[in-house]
């Protein structure tokens, strides 16, 4: 069996994804989205992501994406220099499960080289524009992926944005 190799963001109208290092949301129902998503998979995602984070993941292994040597990496993370050793390492966590998947969890530089091999996207729209974000999601080509399930629009009570869960996979 395969491991299916999926991406998933938060991602506003401008394809802005953060700012100085962190989310540019706070939307707890995409958060619990995140964690049903993902947990009991293996997550990949840059170092800045690792760092932002600041801890493991719980319940997932959590494969960090460094080209600099991290002698002390917290246990539960395993260090990769490449993307693809880090699709190596999630198909090693993936043996014997039913469900293999992994998730891409950020950053821009990561999701941008992703982009060319995941099968799978799980995108949260986000519907705002960040003017002062510094870092962006590719945009999805409507050549290349559709739309193969979309929620309703759900409306934060705190914030009032509103937003959608897109699932797309590759045409």
């Amino acid at each position: 069996m395969t491991m299916e190799k999926c991406l998933i963001v938060a991602v506003a109208d401008n394809y802005a994804i953060g700012r100085k290092n962190q989310l540019l949301w706070n939307l707890p129902e995409d958060m619990k989205y995140f964690r049903e998503q993902t947990t009991g998979h293996p997550v990949i995602m840059g170092w800045m992501t690792f760092q932002s984070i600041g801890r493991p993941l719980p319940r997932r292994t959590n494969i960090v994406i460094s080209i600099f040597p991290w002698p002390e990496a917290p246990e539960k993370v395993v260090v990769v220099e490449s993307l693809d050793e880090a699709f190596q390492a999630a198909e090693k966590a993936c043996e014997g499960a039913e469900d293999a998947k992994c998730f891409v969890m950020g950053g821009a530089y990561t999701y941008a080289e992703a982009m060319q091999t995941v099968d799978t996207l799980y995108i949260t729209h986000v519907h705002d524009t960040v003017e002062d974000a510094d870092a962006f999601f590719p945009e999805i080509d409507p050549a290349v992926w559709y739309p193969a399930s979309t929620s309703e629009t759900h409306t934060d009570p705190v914030s009032g944005l509103t937003y959608e869960f897109v699932i797309y996979r590759r045409l």
